[in-house]
């Protein structure tokens, strides 16, 4: 018989967003339990772009997303909270103050809240659909995600889209390629407005290409090694880039899996919160980062930082019903020992 695990908060999701909202609920002393289909804390920050700079962290100029994971764990290190990695909910019982929580694994998780941190749940790669490009994934010279920059030392990189992924690369990689090519079907970007500067200037420095309103047509090559990339303008003008690596950074396909069948009321193909304490339209299940969506909801790890917060506090009463939350500043309290 698997034994039950009990806590007071199941956090899904052990990103940067879940890994704070364990330091929240442990600062109001709540034991929280961190779940996470994953085997290692982090997200998307650990699992896709540990080197990517990261630049909208308060206080911190620029940290690397690994970095800010590693951070985050030792924040979080004083409340010892239980992690189940490498496990997915699969389902969910019960009501405000009494959840039961299973795990593809077999595992019982009673918590008197549950709190959905999980991104966009499961994720991967939105592949471009070009001829053959299988061998060369294989070879690694077509890539979805960068996980260590000096692995593209010297080469010729054309890098293709036009989100804040691209540029942030494409500015990162700049003294570290031998050659950048920026593809995009755009003259115009969709990244932050500092981001499209840099990328402008660098442009008139020579050192990124930037190759639009261009789309990719054909990777060629031998053997599953890269040696140009086909791309195609508006008009059907083709051009060849010599490349040795394809960076393609469309997006990721997402899937909540089971937890978007729990009966939550969805908005904008995301969970539906009250904005003022993350709560969903079923009492004390509340989800928080990416995943929750209201007015005014900005995707931002900083915004989650905040969700957390205000969720911690809002599940308070729910574990501590008859006891009056008296809000002091971690200046004053310091870190308490584990709950």
């Amino acid at each position: 018989m698997t034994e039950t695990l009990t806590t007071d908060v199941a956090i899904i999701g052990a990103g940067p967003v879940g890994l704070f909202a364990v330091f929240e609920c442990g600062m109001l002393r709540l034991r929280a339990v961190l779940i996470d289909a994953l085997d290692a804390p982090g997200g998307q920050c650990t699992a896709l772009y540990p080197e990517k700079p990261i630049y909208d962290i308060p206080g911190l100029p620029v940290i690397e997303a690994g970095a800010l994971i590693a951070q985050l764990e030792r924040q979080i290190a004083p409340f010892h909270a239980p992690r189940l990695l490498g496990r997915r909910v699969v389902r969910l019982e019960g009501e405000r103050g009494a959840f039961r929580l299973g795990t593809d694994r077999g595992e019982t998780i009673a918590a008197k809240a549950v709190l959905i941190a999980a991104g966009a749940g499961a994720f991967g790669p939105n592949r471009p659909p070009l001829e053959g490009i299988e061998a060369f994934e294989a070879s690694g010279s077509v890539q979805y995600y960068v996980r260590a920059r000096e692995s593209l030392r010297g080469q010729r990189v054309v890098i293709a889209g036009g989100g804040d992924s691209a540029l942030d690369w494409a500015l990162a990689l700049r003294g570290v390629a031998a050659e950048i090519s920026l593809v995009h079907r755009r003259a115009r970007f969709r990244a932050a407005p500092e981001s499209a500067a840099q990328l402008a200037q660098a442009a008139e420095r020579g050192e990124i290409a930037l190759v639009a309103p261009y789309q990719l047509h054909a990777l060629h090559g031998a053997a599953g090694q890269l040696e140009a990339v086909e791309v195609a303008g508006l008009e059907g003008e083709r051009r060849r880039l010599p490349a040795d690596t394809l960076l393609a950074f469309f997006g990721l396909s997402t899937d909540l899996g089971p937890i978007a069948a729990w009966g939550m009321a969805f908005a904008e193909r995301r969970i539906a919160v009250d904005p003022a304490s993350c709560e969903t339209s079923i009492p004390g299940l509340f989800a928080i980062g990416d995943v929750a969506h209201y007015r005014g909801k900005l995707k931002l790890i900083l915004q989650g930082f905040s969700e957390a917060a205000m969720a911690a506090h809002a599940i308070h009463p729910i574990v501590h019903p008859n006891e009056a939350l008296h809000f002091e500043y971690s200046t004053t309290t310091g870190v308490p020992t584990a709950p």
